[in-house]
């Protein structure tokens, strides 16, 4: 069965008094706006939050505002009949090592899931969007997928409360094939893990399709196709069962990549 859901927040703008930080728009109306959803045939929601590493960010300020947008959305969805699904997404952008990217991904999440306490959000009722853990775009630091997954893993463990029944990772920016090694290994990594770890990938699930279909109608066939490997794929690794192999035209680490990316 395919369960609809909707985009809600409205896009961010920058915190006045930051370093180019931003919040999320789109809290004003929202409760009506869900109610009109879910009668639509809407049963869950997304709201992306977006911070940055570097230079001392994300700053205390951003996260604040970031982890209150998000509690209050969540809020609303769920006394609307939404499942919420929170994205406070740490950006790739950067020279950043992955322990640098750690301790950020850390202080967001803790500050983030204080406000949903405050907030009396039902933590059962919600779904995680998050970041992998791993270096910047810009570094030259090589790591393994099974690093990336102990850096994950690490961080998930300390912050997120098993009360919470999935982590829906987003691929920001990595390459098709990197998203889906990177989502096995985390599911092959021992350890204590309560959730749920599955994939939200928008580009490393859909680029190999829409290179294929074009807007051609005589390529929708074969879009198709491209579009079920990937999502084959990410269906073995999110049971920690892919060893490779599934055809995808985007192999190189990062290529889909773009620096402050806005949707």
């Amino acid at each position: 069965n395919i369960i609809p859901g909707i985009k809600v927040d409205k896009g961010t703008v920058v915190i006045l008094g930051t370093d180019g930080e931003t919040a999320t728009q789109g809290l004003d109306g929202l409760g009506a706006r869900c109610a009109e959803y879910y009668k639509a045939g809407a049963r869950f929601a997304k709201w992306r939050a977006v911070l940055k590493i570097g230079n001392g960010l994300p700053s205390e300020l951003s996260m604040i505002e970031n982890a209150h947008g998000l509690a209050r959305y969540a809020s609303i969805c769920q006394e609307n009949g939404l499942v919420p699904i929170v994205e406070p997404e740490v950006l790739m952008d950067g020279p950043h090592d992955i322990e640098t990217c750690a301790a950020a991904s850390e202080r967001v999440l803790a500050t983030v899931y204080k406000a949903l306490a405050d907030h009396k959000v039902l933590l059962e009722g919600t779904l995680l969007k998050p970041n992998m853990i791993t270096p910047g775009s810009e570094s030259k630091q090589a790591v393994t997928p099974a690093e990336v997954a102990k850096y994950t893993v690490r961080t998930l463990q300390r912050h997120v409360p098993p009360a919470v029944p999935g982590i829906t990772f987003l691929s920001g920016g990595q390459g098709e094939e990197e998203a889906s090694i990177h989502l096995d290994a985390l599911n092959k990594l021992p350890g204590k893990k309560p959730w749920s770890l599955t994939f939200s990938y928008g580009r490393a699930l859909q680029q190999s399709c829409l290179k294929t279909w074009l807007g051609k109608p005589e390529n929708v066939g074969k879009a198709q196709e491209a579009l079920m490997h990937r999502a084959k794929a990410n269906g073995y690794a999110s049971l920690g069962k892919y060893d490779g192999g599934f055809p995808t035209l985007d192999l190189k680490k990062g290529a889909l990549f773009e620096k402050g990316y806005v949707y």
